[in-house]
């Protein structure tokens, strides 16, 4: 029986209601290299269908060693991200990802990450982070869990991101993106319904997908000169 149920939900469920990982694999799309930064210990790009070449790096050396034996990407670096620009030059991968990593940093460190994603991909930047500022102390015995800072859908479209709402009605969840009410079970199911008006309303969301598109930006500058 709990196998019908998980070929229920992988085969149906979450074709109608895409989880992270599956927006997230849809925008990488023609990428074959990937810079995972702040890897930790769950990368998304575990759950893809297809497999890209992808290299992990990491400040939390548990979190990296976890990785490493799930053999989730194929290069690990344990280092500081915001060090980043220092192993890797400009336009070196495909698509660079940051998932659940701009929070855990200053609103000025969060700044320069971002400044410095945009300089290594070659295509496209992308970032994952809830919406808002969301409070988190340290957990899981690693003290880069903190959370110092929130970012909008409204400030990241600024910086010309496009931003894809996810995980529901922000007010539905929490720590974790664990649902607050219960049954579980079927405030789950409340929150995927919301995905559907979340998504294209950022605003509302509890986590926010944002993508930039570095090729489509070079291509503009080409013409106008």
């Amino acid at each position: 029986m709990k196998n019908f149920f998980k070929k229920i939900k992988n085969n149906y469920y979450n074709k109608i209601f895409a989880p992270y990982p599956t927006e997230l694999e849809k925008l990488i799309e023609n990428s074959e290299t990937i810079l995972d930064v702040g890897c930790g210990a769950n990368s998304p790009i575990q759950h893809f269908r297809k497999k890209i070449y992808s290299v992990g790096i990491e400040i939390f050396e548990p979190a990296l060693s976890v990785s490493k034996t799930k053999k989730i990407h194929n290069e690990y670096y344990q280092m500081n991200v915001l060090d980043v620009d220092k192993e890797f030059p400009e336009n070196f991968f495909d698509c660079v990802i940051a998932s659940d990593v701009i929070e855990h940093l200053t609103k000025k460190e969060g700044l320069e990450l971002i400044q410095k994603m945009e300089k290594i991909a070659k295509k496209k930047i992308i970032i994952f982070t809830p919406n808002g500022y969301l409070p988190q102390g340290e957990c899981e015995n690693n003290p880069y869990q903190e959370h110092k800072s929130g970012w909008t859908s409204e400030e990241m479209k600024q910086k010309g991101y496009e931003v894809i709402g996810i995980n529901g009605w922000k007010k539905l969840r929490g720590f974790k993106a664990e649902v607050l009410y219960s049954p579980n079970i079927m405030w789950n199911f409340i929150s995927d319904i919301t995905q559907f008006f979340v998504k294209r309303h950022p605003k509302y969301a509890f986590q926010i997908l944002c993508v930039k598109k570095k090729y489509v930006e070079n291509q503009w500058k080409g013409k106008e000169l």
